[in-house]
């Protein structure tokens, strides 16, 4: 697997643009993040008040990530023919919006309804927030920028966990969806107004020449558009049937054993991060901790998530991103057992939990800019789109298949350690793609 086709043509030094492209960019993560854990921490209370058994979330959990699959398939395509900004601002509102609905809910099936709606947002904005971020991002920092700024995303489900137990406590679960409603819907004017279009993506369609001019004057001044152009162009032009047919384009020109173990990757990785993230509360609840130990630790798995991307980020730019990659899930799956077998020992648990969390979501994190520097710019929203589409199904089957084992009867620590296998599976892939 190659590095990616743009770095050429990188712009030449890292300044306050790019910065706050991130910076913007890891905003949408975070809320991102918010409002895709929101549904976790809230489940137990609503079951409580709903008198539901805990299993009975399996669903609405999968829900919501039938939503993210919805949205990162056809969103993702979507901006590589219209534009990553468009879509992202469409994909906040859509967030948004529906996030404030489901405060409205009360029955299950209305809870359903508006989690898959929500759930299209969520899952169209990641891709492109990664699909710009790298396009903006220096050849030699791409992996550390877009894990840097991918990093808002566990940190906002971090932060929900610090904010929710208190906020349920006082308010209860409803304004959870409130807060996570609200906060993207506040922030689409300072998005509209200060987040640039892909100059990459403009540098493709030869009337918006004036555009990326005036984007490179921000970004790299010494860069003459020209050459830009040009080279954007001849770096493009394998895939220039791809505004028609981007998704074959993924399997054309060599590329189809690379997307193939990509996507194997991103179903593995995301059907444990996503029975972790959504179950873990819930399991830990049934074995006696406390709600708020329960979230505690879930909120340290998303945290070890953060550090992780950070940490690998750095180290994907300076050493073999897979060898990387692949120890990191080996030790994810080794910490998943200790979460399982930890019994009372809260200490053990949560600083398994954070480990676990480093490999688990610090991995997702490198394999997202690793698989942003390896599509050309025509196809690149559509290649990290379509691996998080992939990815999304697995996130659906892992807390689906997790409340079907409850449901007949399962033990949490039989459930935890369930996760095992998909994390070692996912190190294979990522090894695998040494050789494409």
């Amino acid at each position: 697997m190659q590095s990616g086709p743009d770095s050429g043509i990188d712009p030449v030094r890292f300044g306050p643009f790019q910065a706050g492209i991130a910076a913007l960019c890891a905003l949408v993560a975070m809320l991102d993040g918010f409002d895709t854990q929101s549904i976790a921490y809230v489940a137990p209370r609503i079951a409580e008040d709903w008198r539901l058994a805990p299993s009975a979330f399996g669903p609405i959990f999968g829900a919501g990530l039938v939503g993210l699959t919805i949205g990162a398939f056809l969103l993702s395509s979507a901006a590589d023919r219209f534009g990553r900004k468009i879509i992202i601002l469409l994909s906040v509102a859509i967030f948004g919006i529906f996030a404030l609905m489901t405060s409205r809910a009360r029955t299950m099936d209305e809870l359903l309804a508006l989690r898959v709606l929500t759930g299209i947002g969520l899952g169209g904005a990641m891709p492109n927030i990664i699909a710009l971020t790298n396009e903006y991002a220096p050849a030699r920092y791409k992996a550390t920028l877009v894990t840097v700024m991918f990093c808002g995303f566990p940190l906002g489900s971090t932060i929900g966990g610090l904010v929710t137990a208190p906020l349920i406590a006082d308010h209860g679960w409803t304004w959870v969806f409130l807060l996570g409603g609200a906060m993207p819907l506040a922030l689409l004017p300072v998005l509209t107004w200060l987040l640039p279009e892909s100059a990459r993506f403009l540098a493709l369609r030869p009337e918006q020449e004036p555009r990326v001019a005036a984007i490179l004057r921000k970004a790299s001044p010494e860069l003459p558009v020209e050459a830009f152009v040009a080279s954007v162009r001849a770096e493009n032009q394998d895939s220039q049937d791809a505004r028609r047919f981007p998704v074959a384009a993924l399997f054309a020109d060599g590329r189809a054993g690379r997307t193939a173990l990509v996507w194997t990757a991103f179903f593995m990785n995301l059907l444990v991060m996503y029975f972790l993230v959504n179950w873990l509360p819930s399991l830990l609840k049934s074995l006696g901790l406390p709600l708020k130990t329960a979230i505690l630790s879930t909120a340290l798995l998303n945290l070890g998530g953060v550090v992780g991307g950070v940490v690998l980020g750095r180290l994907i730019d300076r050493r073999d991103p897979y060898m990387i990659l692949g120890a990191a899930y080996f030790v994810a799956a080794l910490f998943i057992a200790v979460i399982a077998l930890a019994g009372p020992n809260t200490a053990l648990l949560l600083a398994a939990a954070t480990v676990c969390g480093f490999g688990v979501s610090g991995a997702q994190i490198g394999l997202n800019a690793v698989t942003a520097n390896a599509y050309p710019t025509a196809i690149r929203s559509t290649g990290i789109g379509w691996a998080l589409g992939v990815g999304r199904i697995g996130s659906i089957l892992g807390p689906t298949i997790g409340g079907g084992l409850l449901a007949l009867g399962w033990t949490p620590q039989n459930l935890l350690l369930t996760a095992i296998a998909p994390a070692l599976v996912a190190a294979l892939a990522v090894f695998a793609l040494r050789r494409t």
